[in-house]
C-alpha cells in the first residue's frame, strides 16, 4: 500500500493510521503464508498490558491475523533471525516485520553474510515513529511521547522490501534532540567531553542489556566474555566499564543501524545511541558511507582501496 509522500507533525498522527498499517500487514502475512512462501512471520502481536506490543513468531493464518503495528512496536525484529536467537530460520523462508531502522540491521546482516536475503521475506513498515523510553504507551503519537531516534530519522521508508505496509510519510517540525547534544558535546572542550562518558560509564552494572539486544552481536561467544586471556575486565568498575563501551562502539563503526535499542533497555539511562551516532558521524566524515537499506558487498571497514585516508599514520 502505497501513496504518494507527504508531511505530517508527529502530533497529527492519529491510530487509524496504525490500523490502516496493522491491516496490510496482517493481509501480506495471511498471503505468504497460505501460499506456503514462508514458514513464519516475525511480527508484533498484542502484549499483555494495554497498549503493548510483545515480538512473536507465527507460524499460521490464525495467529496472523493478530498482528499489529503502533508506536508500541518498538523492538527491532531482526536481533531474533541471528545466531544469537538459533533456530527460527532453520525450518525454511521467514517473513519478518521490519521498520525502516530494522531494514539496516537486516542489511547489515546481509552484507556481513549472517543472513541470505532470499530467505527473508520482508514486509517493511512505512514507519511514522514509536514511542520514545518510559512513556505512557496508551495515548496518540505525539511531539512529546514519540521516540528520540524517530525525531530526526531518515528511512521512514522502507526502499527494498518485498511488501510495504503504509503510505509514505515523513515527519516534520520536529526538534532533532540528539543531534543538539551531540553538537553541544562536541563544542566542549577535550577534558569536559571525556569526563561526560566517564560520568555516564561509571553508572554501568556491566548487565549486558545492550548486548544482548543488538542485532550485530550476533557471536555465539563474546570476547568480552573471556577470562583467559581477559580482553575487557567484567566486574562493573571504571576501567573495564571504559574498555567495554568504547569497544562496542568501535565494534559497531559503520554498522549500527540507529534502531537505539541499546539505549532503551539500558537500565542506568546511558546514551549509548549518542556515541553510535557519533562514530556513524566519523565513517561519513571519513568514507562517506552511512549504514542503508540496501546490503552492499563490503562496509568500508571490510575493504581496502588505494585512496583510503591514511593521515592516522604516523
Amino acid at each position: 500500500m502505497n501513496a504518494k509522500a507527504n508531511k505530517t507533525c508527529a502530533s497529527s498522527i492519529e491510530p487509524s493510521y496504525y490500523q490502516a498499517v496493522t491491516e496490510a500487514i496482517r493481509k501480506e502475512a495471511v498471503k505468504i503464508l497460505k501460499e506456503e512462501t514462508v514458514v513464519g512471520v516475525v511480527g508484533y502481536l498484542p502484549g499483555r498490558r494495554k497498549g503493548a506490543a510483545s515480538p512473536a513468531l507465527v507460524t499460521t493464518v490464525e495467529e496472523a491475523e493478530r498482528l499489529i503495528f503502533s508506536p508500541a512496536c518498538v523492538n527491532n525484529l531482526s536481533v531474533y533471525l541471528t545466531k544469537a536467537k538459533k533456530g527460527v530460520l532453520k525450518q525454511g523462508k521467514v517473513g519478518i516485520v521490519a521498520k525502516g531502522c530494522d531494514m539496516r540491521a537486516l542489511a547489515g546482516l546481509v552484507t556481513e553474510s549472517q543472513l541470505q536475503r532470499d530467505d527473508l521475506f520482508i514486509i517493511g513498515v512505512v514507519c511514522a515513529g514509536v514511542y520514545g523510553f518510559g512513556v505512557e504507551r496508551t495515548e496518540s503519537l505525539t511531539d512529546a511521547n514519540i521516540a528520540r531516534k524517530c525525531r530526526e530519522c531518515t528511512v521512514h521508508f522502507p526502499e527494498g522490501a518485498d511488501a510495504t505496509a503504509g503510505a509514505q510519510t515523513e515527519l516534520s517540525g520536529l526538534t532533532p534532540v540528539e543531534a543538539e547534544e551531540m553538537a553541544r558535546i562536541e563544542a566542549l572542550p577535550q577534558a569536559e567531553r571525556w569526563a561526560f562518558w566517564k560520568e555516564h560509564f561509571s553508572r554501568c552494572i556491566r548487565c549486558m542489556a545492550c548486548r544482548q539486544v543488538c542485532p550485530f552481536c550476533y557471536c555465539e561467544q563474546c570476547l568480552c566474555d573471556k577470562n583467559r586471556p581477559q580482553a575487557v575486565e567484567s566486574s562493573p568498575r571504571p576501567a573495564g566499564n571504559t574498555a567495554w563501551h568504547l569497544v562496542r562502539a568501535m565494534h559497531l563503526a559503520g554498522r549500527c543501524g540507529g534502531c537505539a535499542e541499546c539505549e532503551r533497555v539500558c537500565p542506568m539511562d546511558i546514551p549509548l545511541n549518542l556515541l553510535n551516532r557519533r562514530m556513524a558521524q566519523e565513517l561519513k566524515e571519513l568514507y562517506d558511507y552511512e549504514a542503508g537499506l540496501i546490503p552492499v558487498e563490503k562496509g568500508p571497514l571490510n575493504q581496502y582501496k588505494e585512496d583510503d585516508d591514511q593521515s592516522f599514520i604516523k
